[in-house]
């Protein structure tokens, strides 16, 4: 079995909406949590991509905007972290529902 390049997709592409939300914690972030039948099939393929704590390595699309980020771990599930230059680009304020798309990626 050929072994996947750090960033190669591992074929799974999710697409959900949900709302921005707030965590504050030594800085405020802002994120969208991946629903329950997502978390699901991520946790089917969470073993052979993450790179420890649970972190999972995504490319993320929302609206125009593309970045790469990881998938944190959260009250058994996952969020998505939605950077500011990307809130502000996309004109998403707090509470706004989003359409998110991920794909995951193969860790390092």
């Amino acid at each position: 079995m050929a072994r996947r390049k750090y960033g190669d997709p591992v074929g799974l592409r999710l697409t959900f909406v949900g709302p921005v939300f707030e965590w504050r914690g030594p800085a405020p972030y802002h994120f969208v949590a991946v629903p329950p039948p997502e978390c699901e099939e991520i946790g089917e393929v969470a073993a052979e991509v993450t790179y420890g704590w649970g972190m999972i390595p995504v490319r993320v699309a929302l609206g125009d905007s593309e970045w790469e980020t990881a998938l944190w771990p959260r009250d058994g599930g996952y969020v998505v972290p939605v950077r500011d230059w990307v809130r502000e680009a996309e004109g998403v304020d707090l509470g706004q529902v989003v359409e998110v798309t991920l794909d995951v990626v193969a860790r390092a």
